[in-house]
């Protein structure tokens, strides 16, 4: 399952994956989707290893925005994929 987290300026959708356990280690996936004329961009991360696991239509320079974005929000993103998503009131 995803969980919404935040919608850049842009339209960039980012979600997140709940906790996935893989070979002893906790993981968070994390998508980012942009709508365009012909469908969309999306870029796909996974936490904690800041590894890319797919890329279509974000230049270098929009990863390492995202990238910077996830070094900054990985406490965040592995609390809310523990609990669920953001729980908002």
């Amino acid at each position: 399952m995803m969980y919404p987290y935040m919608t850049l300026s842009d339209g960039t959708e980012i979600v997140h994956s709940q906790i996935v356990h893989e070979n002893g280690t906790d993981k968070v996936i994390v998508n980012f989707e942009r709508p365009t004329d012909d469908g969309f961009d999306s870029a796909r991360c996974e936490l904690p290893d800041y590894r890319w696991l797919s890329s279509e239509g974000y230049s270098k320079e929009d990863l390492s925005f995202f990238e910077e974005l996830l070094r900054s929000n990985a406490h965040l993103l592995f609390k809310y994929a523990a609990n669920g998503g953001i729980q908002i009131a």
